[in-house]
């Protein structure tokens, strides 16, 4: 994609200027340089910088539901007297709510504003995890954990949204600083929920129950962001505050990309949910397993900021994808052949291979030239792409329950890579949907 693509792709649909822009030539310059310099708007001047302390602080916990819950999966288990079939739906309700809440977050962005909706996510995913503890069985423990996850169901389709809205000249930078607060986040919760729990006394519930604090923390600026931005929503006209964008069932580049995000999101839910178990049932110690997993999502961190930027300075991202996909069937022959004794080494090549999420959300951006586009791109990829995931991590608690190990969950693992490579090699073809639905710019 061209200097001119991107910087097209950062301006509104429409030729409309924000509502937050004072100047429009001097949005347009701009976004023709990559100077710092704010230019004059509308906005309260807290709005920017506190935006930025809630993108992090909602990107951080994203996954921290997921994770932590990776970490004591034996224990909870066994406190709730999960089967491996239970325990399996268990891991798939993540995908299950991305998909089905995920798809509402649309419609609710036009209704209430997208930071009103990321607010009440937000809210959402601390009551959850403030109930999920308290639970006795493993229907109350899902129903509480499913709050968690419908809250982090809108807030993953809206924050993109919002950095395309909010730092229409800073997209790159704040795509990846929100996709490093989240790859942050999926490592912190899997490497200190078991030290947390065992200084805590040992409880698995209490070891679940200490990632509601970094939820409630996660509220407060969106309080002030969610009411300024329902001001500007009522002062905003009609005409700009209604955008038509294409209509993404019709692009073949939107179902690749929804379909690779599926996959990725089959690998990513599969291995948070059950890499430690692997490790655990090789002999490792269960906190090292934690370890293992955070190591494994750490390397989210680093390149989280590099393949934005790499991928926009690519035509052609397919390569990216090869590569990332490559390096996942290196970690599952590893994991099949010597579990224990490489395991810091497989841990790191399925985050490499983990990266594919960054690399995926980069995409919506850069197959869409507007942002009506970005909004439907990133609402139809998402839920469609975690429906696609729901049966992954199922069957391979299935799989594992049966055939009493291993072997055949990792060769099945491993052969879902070779679609997602192909849908990557798609996905990254230099187009846009606009130009697929035939819609001028």
């Amino acid at each position: 994609m061209s200097d001119e693509e991107i910087q097209t792709l950062d301006r509104p649909a429409g030729g409309h200027k924000p509502a937050r822009s004072a100047a429009g030539a001097a949005r347009d310059a701009a976004d023709r340089t990559t100077a710092a310099t704010p230019e004059p708007t509308a906005q309260p001047t807290w709005l920017g910088p506190v935006l930025i302390v809630g993108i992090v602080l909602a990107a951080l916990n994203l996954r921290p539901a997921i994770t932590s819950l990776g970490a004591l999966f034996e224990e909870t288990r066994t406190g709730l007297g999960m089967s491996g079939t239970v325990a399996g739906l268990i891991t798939s309700v993540p995908a299950l709510c991305f998909a089905v809440f995920g798809v509402t977050a649309p419609r609710l962005s036009r209704r209430f504003g997208p930071a009103a909706v990321v607010c009440a996510g937000m809210a959402a995913v601390a009551a959850g995890l403030l109930i999920r503890p308290f639970t006795d069985n493993a229907a109350g423990f899902l129903a509480a954990s499913a709050l968690s996850l419908a809250g982090i169901a809108l807030t993953n389709v809206l924050l993109p949204v919002i950095v395309k809205r909010y730092f229409p000249d800073r997209v790159g930078t704040m795509i990846g600083l929100y996709s490093m607060a989240l790859a942050a986040g999926t490592s912190l919760a899997a490497a200190a929920t078991v030290p947390l729990t065992d200084a805590l006394g040992g409880s698995w519930r209490t070891g679940l129950l200490i990632w509601a604090v970094l939820a409630l923390v996660a509220v407060l600026p969106w309080l002030p962001i969610a009411a300024a931005s329902r001001r500007e929503k009522a002062a905003a006209p009609a005409a700009v505050r209604e955008s038509a964008g294409p209509s993404v069932v019709r692009s073949r580049t939107a179902w690749a990309l929804a379909c690779y995000f599926g996959l990725q999101a089959t690998g990513a839910y599969i291995t948070m949910g059950w890499l430690p178990q692997i490790f655990r049932d090789a002999g490792v110690s269960a906190s090292t397993a934690g370890v293992l997993l955070a190591v494994t999502m750490v390397m989210g961190v680093p390149l989280a900021f590099v393949i934005p930027g790499l991928a926009g300075r690519m035509k052609n991202q397919g390569a990216i994808a090869v590569t990332l996909g490559l390096f996942g069937f290196a970690g599952y022959l590893g994991l099949y052949l010597a579990p224990a004794a490489g395991a810091w080494a497989w841990a790191l090549m399925l985050g490499i291979s983990n990266c594919a999420f960054p690399l995926v959300i980069t995409l919506i951006g850069l197959r869409a030239k507007s942002p009506a586009g970005v909004v439907k791109l990133s609402a139809f990829a998402q839920s469609t792409g975690y429906l696609i995931s729901i049966p992954g991590p199922l069957l391979i608690g299935t799989l594992y329950q049966h055939s009493g190990g291993w072997d055949l969950p990792l060769a099945l693992m491993a052969g879902l890579l070779v679609p997602q490579i192909f849908l990557g090699v798609l996905a990254g073809r230099d187009r846009t949907i606009e130009d697929e639905c035939g819609m001028r710019d």
